[in-house]
Order: structure tokens, then sequence, then C-alpha cells
């Protein structure tokens, strides 16, 4: 009968596993994580039939299939039913992104050479240059030393450290109330201060393209080509609303004026003062010095109403966000503006304790008109015109039960931020923050519109992925 387990994310996911059994093979859970999306649907099916494919070509070996859909469950009971419904008979658990390819054989081939008896936590090996806010400042002296996974190439588990996870997490539950970036989170929780293993770097797992010489030569891991979704979403199509205020008129949208703005047909700055040279609106709502939620809703209302054109998607960001419209353009293909939806780079709140996933503001929000329709139907609103705006809407999307859908081509903060192989297989959407930067440097080197076509700083078009 149908085995089902859950393992705590900070967003709504589908889970296809592949269980793989063989007399002279170990046992392999693949686990594939993906998104309450029809799009991630897809690319998850695609993945799934691919991963079967490969197992019926292998000689003796059975392959059982699983599908499991999810909210925001506790990592407690996640990682418990993780450990009961494959601790017994299977020696490895082996996480896929929907972009991640598999080559089967040598994959095998790879887990064979760690001994299934004792905990291994196997990936390819990320690391921040300097410590980072995303990672709240760990590691300060020296933030190389601690390594964590890249997710798109895989990870894996073995069964006596999952085991030994679940019995952790029942026993003492999670405390973080903040997930920001899960890839490092994880990491840290099986590093346990020093009582828990560090990740093993296995080289044969891999970003390059799956096609690359690279790839073909060494790797049991790759990702795929980009997917082509149809013609990107026409300039028309998308309202772009920056939230401002006085003090940042002479200093923050001049950025924007030099940088990304020519690429936005429809664009307006919401400010607490009108101001006619740039121009700027007085949407109505005094500014604060934080949570700006109160500028925010009357966005939202102002989107719905004659005052602006109408289109199909509305982009909020700040005023010290840098974004590439034309990639978000080719991203936004891949989505149905028929339905509700909310993208950007996920953070979760209390998930441990049943809370919610949000958008994070500083990168960007992209919503569905549709979206935006049924959060104002719902007669949510802001508690505060202070409050934090991405939160609020977090919970009030899940308060309806719609979904929000991560883009890894987001980014809350700069690019030094984040660890430089990470960011060496994306085309990236979108950066935040100008603190000390040259904020129309770091749009040049990694979002100009001509990024894709030329290499820059090792940053080669035929590692790049995801758009």
């Amino acid at each position: 009968c149908p085995v089902t387990f859950t393992f705590s994310l900070p967003k709504p996911i589908k889970h296809l596993m592949c269980l793989l059994s063989s007399p002279d093979l170990r046992e392999i859970v693949f686990v594939l994580q993906s998104q309450s999306n029809s799009y991630h649907e897809r690319q998850a099916e695609r993945q799934r039939a691919d991963l079967l494919k490969q197992a019926h070509g292998l000689t003796e070996v059975r392959v059982e299939t699983f599908s499991h859909t999810q909210g925001l469950e506790s990592r407690h009971r996640s990682q418990t039913n993780l450990s009961y419904s494959f601790g017994k008979n299977s020696s490895w658990i082996v996480f896929l992104e929907e972009e991640t390819n598999v080559r089967m054989p040598k994959l095998v081939q790879v887990l064979a050479k760690f001994d299934k008896n004792k905990e291994w936590f196997l990936g390819k090996p990320l690391h921040d240059e300097e410590s980072t806010i995303i990672h709240h400042y760990a590691f300060a002296e020296n933030p190389s030393v601690f390594k964590y996974p890249d997710f798109s190439a895989a990870w894996a588990l073995s069964i006596p450290l999952v085991v030994r996870l679940a019995n952790k997490v029942r026993d003492e539950p999670l405390k973080s109330d903040f997930t920001i970036d899960l890839k490092h989170e994880v990491a840290l929780y099986i590093w346990d201060n020093g009582n828990g293993p560090h990740l093993t770097a296995v080289p044969e797992l891999c970003t390059e393209l799956d096609d690359s010489p690279q790839s073909l030569s060494r790797c049991a891991t790759s990702l795929s080509e980009p997917p082509l979704c149809g013609e990107p979403v026409n300039k028309e199509d998308i309202f772009v609303a920056v939230k401002t205020c006085r003090k940042f008129h002479s200093e923050r949208v001049p950025v924007i004026k030099k940088t990304w703005e020519k690429d936005a047909l429809f664009l307006e700055y919401y400010s607490d003062h009108a101001d006619p040279s740039i121009p700027t609106i007085d949407i109505g709502v005094p500014n604060t010095e934080r949570g700006h939620c109160g500028k925010t809703f009357a966005i939202l209302q102002r989107f719905l109403n004659s005052s602006v054109p109408k289109t199909k998607w509305l982009i909020v960001v700040d005023d010290d966000t840098l974004i590439s419209i034309p990639r978000l353009q080719i991203l936004l293909s891949c989505y149905n503006p028929s339905e509700p939806v909310c993208l950007g780079e996920r953070y979760g709140y209390g998930l441990s304790q049943g809370g919610y996933s949000y958008i994070t503001g500083g990168g960007g929000m992209v919503f569905s008109r549709e979206a935006v329709v049924r959060l104002l139907d719902s007669g949510c609103k802001c508690y505060s015109n202070d409050a934090p705006d991405d939160m609020v809407l977090g919970m009030c999307l899940n308060a309806l039960g719609l979904p929000v859908t991560h883009s890894p081509l987001f980014h809350q903060a700069r690019p030094e931020d984040y660890a430089r192989d990470f960011l060496a297989h994306q085309v990236p959407i979108s950066f935040h923050k100008h603190w000390n930067i040259d904020p129309v440097a770091v749009f040049n080197k990694w979002l100009r519109d001509d990024l894709v076509a030329k290499s820059s700083d090792g940053l080669d078009k035929s590692a790049k992925t995801e758009l």
C-alpha cells in the first residue's frame, strides 16, 4: 500500500518518491521537492517519469512510486514519519529539486563508496565568503569554514542519520522562528554544534548542465536545460509599483532611473509626498520607519481600480530593489495569471509551530491579478500601517489556503550575501539593498539584459539555469 511521509520546508511542497531495491543494491528513496502550482507540478511529473524510466533500465531493480501533497506541517512530525516509513528497509534518502537530473547507475556507484551503516550527510558544498545577514552572521570570524549543500545538485542522508535526527526532533522541539535559507539551516541542524556530521563533499553531485562535457564525464547529477514555457510576457501585462518616501527621492529613485526603469512600460512611484519631477504619487499613507503595510495595501487597492492600466501582473518592489524586468517577463511565461500566483523569494515564520510562508518584500513580490482580487475580497488588512507588509500578506494567503511560490532567482540581499557557487548557475532576477555597494555597478554586473549573452567573472551562460 502507498507509503507517505513529510519533510517540512518553507513552502507547501509535493513529494514524488521512488524506492529502489535489489539484492545487490542499497535501497534508495528519491524525494522530489516541488510546489503547489500547475507549472511546478508539470515539472515534477516530468522528473518523476525520468526516474521511473531510468529505474526500468536497471536490471533486477523494483520501483514503487508514492505521491503526497502537504501543507505547512511541523518538522517534528516530518522527520519522525521519514524515519518510521523508510528506516527499516532503506539505506539512503536522496533529495532532488525539480531541475535536478539524475544518472541513476552513476549515483548508485557513488553511494556504494559510503558505509550505509554510518551517519552520512552528502552534497555539493557551498560556503560564505563573508558573514551574512541571511545566515544570521553565523561563523563571523571565518564563515568559509562551514559548508552547506547546494540543493540543486541533490543531497543525501544515510538512514542512521535520519533515524537520529528523527529522535532529536521528537525530543527537542525546534526553536527557530524564521526560516530564511533552508539549505544553511538544515546543515546547521545536522551539524548540531559539532555533535553531528559535517557535510561531506561529493564531486559527482554537480550543477553543470546535463549535456556539458564535465557533466557527461563525471557527474551523477546535473541540471536540466531551462524550460521553454513560451514567449516572454508582454510589457503591457506587467504593472510595477515602487514603494518610496520623500527622504529617498534624491538618493534611491535616481538609481532606478539609471538602471531598470526603462524596461517597465507601466510603473509608478508611491510615496508620502507628491513630487512631479519624478513623478511620485502620494498614496495617502504616512511614511513609517518599517513595515509599510498600509502603503502596500493601498497599492493593491489602486491596482484593482481604474487609476492604473489593467494588467495581468503586479510587481511590488522597494526603492532599493534592483530587478531585471526582461528576465521577469521570461519567468512569468511559465505561470498562468488566471491562477492566484504569489511569487518571489520565500521565507517562513513559525513553521515548526504551524506558522506560514511569505514572500520577502525586498526581492520583489509578484502577484497575478487573481491573487490580488482574492486577497482583498477576503477582507485581509493591516493591523497597523507599520506592520510588516510581506508577513501580513503571508498570514492572509495562509488563511485563504493560497500557495506562496518560491523562486531562488529573487534575492532579498546583495550578491555578496550569497555563496558564489550558488549564484554561478543562476540568471538572477533581483537583488536588494544599496548598503556598502555601488548599486549601478551591481546592476550592470548581475542584471543587465546582455548578461545572458556573455560571460562575466566566470558566470558562463552554459552554467546558468532556471530561466
